[in-house]
């Protein structure tokens, strides 16, 4: 709710556009990679790979998983203070399930415990592929939130911080929080495969009109919606977008992102002025000598000028998902005083409390247009923001004012 005088923009001044690289680390073959990985995305020092591109971008972990693929129990201790220090930092900031291995409530128990003794919470939840544990029902297969199951723990996973949860849903639409398109799907150099991709994805929109429960998410083009697991409690389920050419199922890989984040691609994210939590696996890798080829170089080097010029925020799933939420739930009054626009942003009673709450966190990049931002104050909860931003006009010819978007500091690996 905003009142007459100012307007949220949706998305941190001046992005028109956000990105989550929402990377799952099925068949990483080892730390080392994973570490190659991080360490090129994150930062701009000298890696396997060659100089890094210096984005923020996060990563997966899970827990029980067959020998020969990066896991927390299957690395060493190296690894698992590699693991303990990104979650700290932010740069792992979801589980990918318990694993394939985790068929008991006891392996739930044991990872938590050991997460909960080292302070590491993470605060989003991703099935896979058909992990036992799995929260979703229609597509992943699960049984982790069904009470009596051997594998039930929504109870303890949700208690110990998770929010937000992926079910399995995935577009092929570029662009969420802004009207549903099938535009910039079908790709003319491949027609026949793009053609199949197209109908699929308006199938999808069609049995979302008719209320078809699996495809619900795929009509309002949502990337949020409150929803409840099998044993009621509620979580925030998001929805991610593969915009391949040939299907949301193909082209999730190292080489294969290469062809997704192409110019076309980044273009029209940019044009449409929508957000992206980008399904892919970055760990699956031809070469563990040198994890991304030579296009997949050029596909985050064009994403990271965007990035630069500041046209697409490329962030972590989980702040993305945060600042989302928070410009749909909060609300904002304005008032005259002193000559003065005074900015009073409240988080409403049903979002600042219960496993489910706000983060003062998730307020970063707060932007709010402004015709007179030198005399606009703002307040938050009733306490003044000290470190405003009065922004010059944007993309749009207008002014606004900003709380700021700390980048997240990478650590020493």
């Amino acid at each position: 709710m905003v009142a007459v005088g100012a307007e949220l923009r949706s998305l941190p001044y001046p992005y028109q556009a956000m990105l989550a690289v929402c990377s799952d680390l099925d068949e990483t073959p080892d730390r080392h990679v994973y570490r190659e990985i991080v360490r090129y995305l994150n930062t701009t020092e000298t890696t396997a790979m060659g100089p890094g591109v210096g984005l923020e971008v996060g990563n997966t972990i899970y827990f029980d998983m067959p020998p020969g693929q990066f896991s927390f129990w299957n690395t060493d201790d190296t690894g698992r203070a590699m693991v303990y220090a990104l979650i700290e930092s932010g740069h792992i900031d979801c589980l990918h399930s318990y694993g394939d291995l985790a068929t008991t409530r006891a392996h739930a128990a044991r990872a938590l415990e050991e997460f909960a003794r080292h302070g590491c919470c993470l605060e989003v939840w991703v099935d896979h592929a058909v992990a036992p544990s799995n929260f979703g029902a229609d597509i992943m297969h699960g049984s982790g939130d069904v009470p009596g199951s051997p594998v039930y723990h929504a109870d303890l996973t949700c208690s110990y911080g998770v929010k937000y949860v992926w079910r399995g849903r995935v577009t092929s639409v570029i662009g969420q929080d802004v009207r549903r398109s099938l535009r910039g799907v079908f790709h003319p150099r491949h027609p026949l495969g793009a053609a199949r991709t197209l109908a699929k994805e308006a199938a999808k929109g069609l049995l979302a009109r008719r209320g078809h429960v699996k495809y619900a998410m795929h009509g309002p083009n949502r990337v949020l919606r409150r929803t409840h697991l099998r044993d009621g409690r509620e979580a925030y389920e998001f929805l991610r977008c593969n915009p391949y050419w040939g299907g949301v199922q193909h082209g999730a890989t190292a080489d294969g992102i290469a062809d997704v984040l192409t110019p076309r691609m980044l273009r029209r994210l940019i044009d449409r002025g929508g957000v992206c939590v980008l399904y892919t696996h970055l760990g699956k890798v031809r070469e563990p000598r040198e994890p991304f080829g030579r296009r997949t170089h050029a596909a985050f080097r064009r994403l990271a000028e965007h990035y630069q010029r500041g046209e697409i925020l490329v962030t972590t799933t989980r702040r993305l998902l945060g600042y989302c939420r928070m410009v749909r739930e909060i609300e904002v009054e304005t008032h005259a005083n002193d000559g003065c626009m005074l900015i009073d942003v409240r988080i409403p009673e049903r979002v600042c409390r219960g496993p489910l709450a706000l983060s003062r966190s998730d307020l970063d990049g707060l932007t709010i247009y402004t015709p007179e931002p030198e005399s606009a104050r703002v307040l938050i909860d009733g306490g003044e923001v000290a470190d405003l931003r009065r922004n010059r006009p944007d993309h749009t010819g207008r002014r606004s004012i900003s709380l700021p978007w700390p980048r997240l500091e990478f650590p020493s690996l």
